[in-house]
């Protein structure tokens, strides 16, 4: 790995297009790097993934949506959607903007924490869908995917968005332009231009994930790569960009983040190097923020060990500043404390997690957030006696350089009424690749058929299986073999009318 130094500067320094990050990002995606092997079985069980929670969630009210939009956007060849016959082709940009809001309504797919916060499946959805919509093959399609996890990781590791209340979705648009580059064999010229164009389009707040939080947070991520596929098509037909995007004068850099003074370090493979960053990210066990993956193991471990839980005087939660102030108390988010709030505000509270989890034993996608379970009164008395504390220790854990040695949890101090204490700590879920019990292509099928069982036929659950640990033999043209189809009375339908 290459480190890049990275920092705004005025335009009269003329600064040249192999120095600008752009450009050394367009370059590893054009380059030939030999594919690893273990990246190439890491994205099955990724594409696995993303159809577990992508079919999961088909009849939620924002894929509904999403789907009635891609509907109205019909192209022979083109591209398939998540649950509508393979013989029905869209636009690709439509069928991507689609299937990435099933992929991300749960929030049950992978994750990757660093300076800053990202989701790196949802590149998959728009890559595969230009990759049917323009014939390619398994191969590209695993070359595509490969290079956009290695740009949106190494984007998370040296770019730090949040500092500055920008959703993580800025890495999201040039990583999806990154990947589709590789994909298609463009110049290094083109990516580059395309990559500019995706980050400038797709710089928004984090508003979307603060207060009450919308569906918006589903959309989100399906909009950078709407815009990134669009991006991709411009720059195919010789349109410029922004330029420098990151380096310039009125950048993003210069004005949206750390400004003129500052210098970040952004690792990129070399030309030519092995990719292997996906191998870096890790999936979720449960349907809620990652932070709360080890909480989650630890309410089920304190369960065994409490035996009254209405003794509970209070629970103290010392964890990163990431878990603290954004999913924890130290948002002072009051909807985080209600229990009438949107699904999308309850999978990032910490304290409403833990309560559950805590009572329950378990988490369950759908269950765990339902009105009727988040107003029981057992439930809000829990709930209401925890709070969150940053610890630096934690924090330190938490942007250790080291894969190995990064950490994502906490150490818990529940109170009981006599006095007594009860600690528990862990630093990773188990299901983390250096967890308890590490998440295998075996975990990822199980998760598969228990988020499918009752959507989807087990001729068609067993044919998607098949095909898609065949994936590098899949041949050109034969990428729809990827698609998910479910009985047309199965899939519901939004009778309010928009524009399309």
């Amino acid at each position: 790995m290459k480190i890049h130094k990275v920092k705004a500067r005025l335009s009269k320094f003329n600064l040249k297009k192999k120095d600008q990050l752009a450009w050394k990002i367009a370059e590893i995606s054009s380059d030939n790097a030999k594919l690893d092997s273990e990246s190439i079985e890491m994205v099955i069980n990724r594409i696995i993934d993303n159809a577990s929670v992508a079919i999961a969630s088909l009849n939620r009210k924002a894929v509904i949506s999403s789907r009635e939009m891609a509907l109205k956007h019909p192209k022979k060849n083109g591209a398939t959607l998540f649950g509508v016959s393979s013989k029905l082709k869209f636009e690709c940009e439509w069928a991507a903007w689609s299937n990435s809001t099933a992929v991300r309504e749960l929030d049950f797919h992978d994750t990757f924490l660093a300076a800053d916060y990202s989701h790196p499946g949802d590149n998959i959805p728009p890559i595969l869908s230009v990759a049917q919509q323009k014939k390619m093959s398994g191969i590209d399609l695993l070359r595509g995917i490969i290079t956009a996890y290695e740009v949106q990781v190494n984007l998370v590791k040296g770019i730090c968005l949040h500092k500055h209340k920008i959703d993580h979705i800025a890495h999201l648009g040039p990583s999806v332009a990154a990947g589709l580059g590789a994909m298609l064999k463009l110049s290094t010229e083109t990516i580059y231009q395309a990559i500019q164009q995706s980050l400038h389009t797709t710089i928004s707040t984090r508003q979307s994930r603060k207060g009450e939080i919308s569906s918006w947070k589903a959309f989100a991520p399906a909009h950078a790569g709407k815009l990134a596929i669009e991006a991709v098509d411009r720059a195919m037909r010789g349109e410029k960009s922004p330029s420098p995007i990151y380096e310039g004068e009125d950048s993003v850099i210069a004005r949206i983040l750390d400004g003129k003074n500052t210098i970040y370090k952004v690792p990129l493979p070399k030309i030519n190097q092995t990719k292997k960053a996906i191998l870096e990210t890790y999936t979720k066990e449960y349907s809620a923020e990652y932070q709360s993956q080890a909480l989650i193991d630890i309410a089920k471990k304190l369960n065994k060990k409490i035996t009254r839980l209405n003794k509970i005087k209070k629970i103290d939660i010392y964890t990163s500043h990431h878990t603290h102030y954004v999913i924890g108390s130290g948002a002072n988010d009051p909807q985080k404390m209600d229990p009438n709030a949107s699904r999308e505000t309850l999978d990032h509270s910490i304290t409403y997690i833990f309560a559950v989890a805590l009572e329950d034993a378990d988490w369950h996608h759908i269950n765990s957030y339902t009105k009727k379970r988040s107003n029981r009164k057992s439930t809000i008395k829990i709930w209401k006696s925890i709070k969150t504390y940053e610890d630096k220790k934690w924090t330190k854990k938490y942007h250790n350089s080291n894969p190995k040695n990064k950490s994502f949890g906490a150490k818990v101090v529940v109170t009981m009424s006599d006095g007594r204490k009860i600690i528990e700590q862990l630093e990773k879920a188990d299901a983390h690749p250096y967890g308890l019990r590490p998440f295998k292509r075996a975990n990822y099928i199980k998760k598969f058929l228990i988020l499918t069982n009752g959507i989807l036929d087990k001729k068609e659950s067993h044919r998607f299986i098949k095909d898609v640990q065949n994936l590098k033999k899949i041949k050109a043209g034969r990428l729809d073999k990827l698609n998910i189809i479910v009985k047309r009375s199965l899939i519901k339908k939004n009778l309010r009318k928009g524009i399309f």
